[in-house]
């Protein structure tokens, strides 16, 4: 069985061929992982949550059952909360303001992968840049009406080999979720649309179980993006459409989407189905004991899985600003083909978590309970004040002093334990200066009006000369950039390295690293690391992230495991 990295213990996808049973981590207790820090401090003053309208009845539900109780803004200030749950991006303000006991359940720019139009530009830059072999996993997209011309030529061409087997396409609208404003189609003549939409090749040889189509919903929780910390949900939900799937009725909805918001309300919904049973979900403990119960070896597809979850968040990484104390949970919709290859359809923000029948009750109450597990409050976060100076003090003011100093007083939060290697010899060695008054967050570039070639020229021309000994000695030429462009991505910001300060403290120390040793938790009830996945890429990703040195990681990887699928061929066909 093979791991992410050999030499690194146990894995994601062994744990998945490997049932284990869930540790008791309910009310009253915490994962073993993240230690016992808040039993002492809950008799006095209990953790506090903040909801905005719309936010999930569950969420409120199971926080209650915790011990925690809900913020009011007529009785406490506008500070005194742990937890403010929403479902939709918060203000940058918000992210400046955040406090050391304070988590917000969003990551700013995340949009960039969850709006499908976003999504198909990113992954089609990294294709571009790291070769489509690594980035295959997307089907072909067109973005109308920008691409109609492309889309059109790609479809004629198609038809003009003759003996080709025509594709099938799917269109859907690039901002709405629940399987709304879905067209599938073959012939041109039914492509019909009236807003911005995303066409793509329709997978047209899904696996099938009994017939029926189906798709996996994994919850993927990112802990930060400086450094690249993310745990998949071993849990999940696979849905299924309740009308078996006939490429000959591709007006059929209820044959050809597995969105739950749709087939709920399908004729054969409640029928007890062949193999399916009722209803149109399965949890992935179903789903795995039915690939082995069909000699499928399942980890290698868990193992191409965790990969294009880790490909299409570091499409994105390098242009997430610098934030503390968010998470960000994603619901990651891939659907297997009959080839056990797995395929990402989209990027789900704020997933929902309504619990439409006794199988999300499960996963998702359960889902819930590890990400508070995983948030890892400390007896200090009960008393929402600042535990040295005893006083409310913002986290980026904090924060934002450290960044302005000088390398010496860096910080850096993935510091191994001593006689590991300097950051200084890390692949990522340019170091990011940041002077004081700098803004930290927000793109500056929007603020003002571009400077045209001539307006440059002007202001050359009236600049005062400068003496030569009176010019500004700089240490280092690189500026924060704020471009937008997808081909030349925003850099995120490097933590400045300082080999004598790994062990100092940090001002804000993310609350997902361990005490120990310094590294996140390699699992918290039933989320599981899957980055940082070995050594290498913990450097790559030390002072920001470097994505060329960790591409590089997952090639290797990848011939690993190419390697151990050959022998095992040869294995096969020796014993024949």
């Amino acid at each position: 069985m093979h791991c992410l990295d050999e030499h690194e213990g146990n894995c994601y996808a062994e744990r998945a061929a490997i049932p284990q049973q869930r540790r008791s981590q309910r009310k009253g207790s915490k994962s073993s992982t993240t230690g016992k820090h808040v039993n002492s401090a809950e008799a006095a003053s209990p953790l506090v949550f903040r909801l905005y309208n719309g936010a999930p009845a569950v969420v409120r539900e199971v926080l209650l059952e915790r011990g925690w109780i809900e913020y009011d803004e007529h009785e406490q200030d506008s500070e005194d909360w742990n937890l403010y749950w929403r479902n939709y991006p918060f203000r940058m303000t918000d992210h400046r303001s955040i406090k050391p006991w304070q988590r917000l359940n969003h990551h700013p720019e995340t949009i960039r992968i969850t709006r499908k139009d976003y999504l198909a530009r990113h992954l089609k830059h990294m294709k571009g840049v790291y070769g489509t072999n690594l980035y295959e996993f997307s089907p072909a997209a067109f973005i109308m009406p920008n691409d109609y011309i492309k889309f059109i030529t790609e479809y004629t061409k198609e038809r003009q080999i003759s003996g080709k087997k025509l594709s099938y396409w799917i269109c859907k609208p690039v901002d709405r979720s629940r399987g709304r404003g879905i067209l599938i189609f073959q012939d041109i003549k039914d492509f019909v649309y009236d807003c911005m939409v995303i066409v793509q090749k329709y997978i047209s040889n899904p696996l099938l179980i009994s017939g029926y189509k189906c798709d996996l919903r994994l919850y993927v929780c990112v802990t930060s993006f400086c450094p690249l910390t993310i745990y998949i949900y071993e849990e999940g939900l696979v849905r299924f459409a309740t009308e078996k799937f006939d490429l000959g009725s591709l007006d059929n909805i209820y044959a050809h989407l597995t969105n739950t918001s749709i087939n709920k309300y399908g004729p054969s919904y409640r029928k007890d189905k062949d193999v399916i049973g009722s209803g149109c979900k399965w949890t992935f403990s179903q789903f795995r004991a039915y690939l082995r119960s069909h000699n499928v070896d399942d980890v290698h597809l868990w193992q191409r899985i965790n990969r294009v979850i880790i490909l299409t968040l570091l499409a994105i990484t390098p242009s997430v600003p610098l934030t503390f104390n968010c998470f960000e949970l994603f619901g990651f919709d891939v659907l297997v083909d009959d080839k056990m290859k797995p395929w990402l359809l989209e990027v789900n923000h704020s997933p929902g978590l309504h619990l439409d029948c006794a199988t999300d009750a499960t996963v998702k109450r359960r889902l819930l309970h590890d990400i508070i597990d995983l948030l890892n409050y400390k007896e200090n976060d009960h008393l929402r004040k600042h535990k040295e100076v005893g006083r409310k003090v913002s986290c980026f003011s904090r924060s934002q002093s450290l960044l302005t100093t000088r390398a010496e007083d860096s910080l850096d939060f993935l510091a191994c334990a001593k006689g590991s290697k300097s950051a200084t010899t890390s692949p990522c060695s340019s170091l990011l200066q940041i002077t004081k008054g700098a803004p930290v967050f927000g793109r500056t570039g929007s603020a003002y009006p571009k400077k045209t070639l001539t307006s440059q020229l002007r202001e050359r021309m009236n600049m005062p000369k400068t003496p030569p000994q009176s010019k500004p000695q700089y240490k280092s030429k690189q500026t924060l950039r704020t471009s937008h462009s997808l081909c030349e991505p925003v850099q995120s910001f490097h933590w400045l390295s300082s080999p004598e300060l790994y062990n100092r403290k940090p001002s804000i120390p993310p609350y997902f690293i361990s005490e120990k040793d310094r590294r996140p938790f390699p699992r918290v009830g039933d989320f599981v690391l899957i980055f940082p996945f070995n050594e290498a890429v913990l450097e790559a990703s030390r002072n920001g992230i470097n994505v060329k040195s960790i591409i590089k990681e997952i090639h290797k990887l990848m011939n690993k495991e190419l390697q151990l699928e050959r022998q095992k061929l040869n294995k096969r066909l020796f014993n024949l």
